[in-house]
C-alpha cells in the first residue's frame, strides 16, 4: 500500500490518500472503511438526470471524479475488487448529487478517505504499507504420490494445485518425475518471490534435486522445512515453525497462529485468559489485558448498527491501550481466525489471572 498524502480536515477528521498495491491492500481497505465514510476517487458512470431517467448513451459510462458518503463495504477477493458504496456527494458533474453510486476499487488505483481514523485502523494501513516491502512466498507440500502448492497472503493461505501421481522409485520412477514435473510447473507460474518445499521423509529432497536440474531459476528461491504432514496440515506446521518469517519479516497468520495457541493452552490450563465480551470488558476495566485478540468481521460487525454485544467493542480497545495492553486483529480468513470466532470473537492474554 502507497500512502501518498495525509492531511487534517474539518471536524477533527484526517484525509489520507492511498494507493492499493495488491488483493492484500484492498483486503485491508475493507476493514478500515466503514459506513459515514467519505471516500473519493476516478470511476465511470452513466448519466442520470434529475428526472430520474438515464440519457440515452447506448450503454457507455462517463469518466469522472465522485466522493461518497460510504454506505456499504464488499471485498470480492476473486475479482481482485472492492466495492464501496453510498451516496455521492461531490462530483465533477453537479446533478448528480446525490445519486448512489459505487467505486469499484482496484489495485494501482488512488483512493481518498476522510474520516476519524480508529488506532486498529491506522495500525492496519501502517502495516499494509511496511508489508509492501515484504516478499511473497509459496509453500509447497510434497510426499509419494501428492503434492500441494499454497500460496500467502495477509488475509490467509489459499491452494493453488493439488497433483498426484504414482508412489515409489524403481519401475515407478517415471510416475514420480511426473509428479515433479507438474510441481515444478506450478511453481513457475506463481508470482512469488520465494518458495518453501516441505513434507516428510526424503521425497522433497528428490523433488528439489529434479527442480535444480530441470528448473534451475525456480529452484533458486526454494528453501526446505521437513514436516510431517503436507496439505492444509503441513503448511500448518510450516506457519508454527516459523519458516515463513526467514523470508517475510513476521507475517500476521504466523503471529495469530502463536497467539491463538497459547490462548487455547492458558485455557486447559485455567491460566491468565480471558474470553467473550463481557469477560474481556472486565479484564480490559481492570488492566489485566497483555494483549487483546479481536476478529476482524467481529470488529467490524460491532462498530455498526447490527452488533449483538452489550459491551462497546471500540471502548474495549480504548481502555486496554490506554492501560498499557496491545490489540491485534485476526483475520477471519485463517484457522486461528476462525478459532478466535467459536470463542465469540475476542479473547484477551492477561497479564494476571481473574478471580
Amino acid at each position: 500500500m502507497q500512502i501518498k498524502d495525509r492531511e487534517q480536515v474539518e471536524g477533527g477528521r484526517e484525509r489520507v490518500t492511498v494507493v492499493p498495491e495488491s488483493v492484500d491492500d484492498l483486503w485491508h481497505l475493507q476493514y478500515v472503511l466503514e459506513p459515514g465514510d467519505r471516500v473519493a476517487g476516478d470511476t465511470t458512470r452513466r448519466i442520470q438526470r434529475n428526472d430520474d431517467q438515464m440519457r440515452d448513451t447506448g450503454g457507455e459510462r462517463e469518466p469522472m471524479w465522485v466522493a461518497i458518503a460510504v454506505d456499504d463495504i464488499e471485498f470480492h477477493k476473486f475479482a481482485n475488487r472492492l466495492r464501496v458504496g453510498g451516496e455521492i456527494v461531490a462530483c465533477s458533474r453537479e446533478d448528480q448529487l446525490g445519486f448512489h453510486h459505487t467505486l469499484n476499487v482496484e489495485e494501482r488505483e488512488e483512493l481518498s478517505i476522510e474520516k476519524r481514523f480508529k488506532p486498529d485502523q491506522e495500525a492496519r494501513l501502517e502495516e499494509a504499507e511496511e508489508a509492501t516491502e515484504n516478499p511473497d512466498v509459496a509453500i509447497a507440500t510434497v510426499e509419494e504420490g501428492q503434492a500441494h502448492v499454497h500460496t500467502v497472503a495477509q488475509y490467509g493461505t489459499e491452494e493453488r494445485a493439488t497433483i498426484t501421481g504414482t508412489t515409489g522409485k524403481g519401475e515407478y520412477s517415471r510416475g514420480r518425475s511426473e509428479l515433479f514435473s507438474e510441481l515444478a510447473d506450478v511453481l513457475k507460474r506463481q508470482d512469488v518471490d520465494a518458495i518453501i518445499l516441505a513434507g516428510p521423509g526424503f521425497t522433497k529432497q528428490d523433488a528439489r534435486k529434479y527442480i535444480e536440474n530441470n528448473e534451475p531459476e525456480v529452484a533458486e528461491r526454494i528453501t526446505m522445512v521437513d514436516t510431517a504432514s503436507v496439505g492444509d496440515r503441513g503448511v500448518h506446521e510450516v506457519l508454527k515453525r516459523g519458516a515463513v518469517a526467514d523470508v517475510q519479516q513476521e507475517t500476521r497468520i504466523e503471529s495469530e497462529a502463536e497467539y491463538i495457541d497459547e490462548l487455547t493452552r492458558r485455557m486447559a490450563e485455567g491460566a491468565k485468559a480471558a474470553y467473550g465480551p463481557d469477560q474481556v470488558q472486565q479484564a480490559a476495566e481492570f488492566g489485566a489485558i497483555e494483549r487483546l485478540l479481536v476478529l476482524d468481521d467481529r470488529l467490524q460487525k460491532e462498530r455498526g448498527p447490527d452488533g449483538e454485544w452489550a459491551v462497546s467493542v471500540d471502548e474495549i480497545v480504548r481502555t486496554t491501550e490506554q492501560k498499557g495492553g496491545d490489540v491485534t486483529v485476526f483475520s477471519s480468513e485463517f484457522p486461528p481466525g476462525q478459532q478466535l470466532s467459536n470463542l465469540g470473537g475476542i479473547a484477551a492474554l492477561l497479564r494476571y489471572r481473574l478471580e
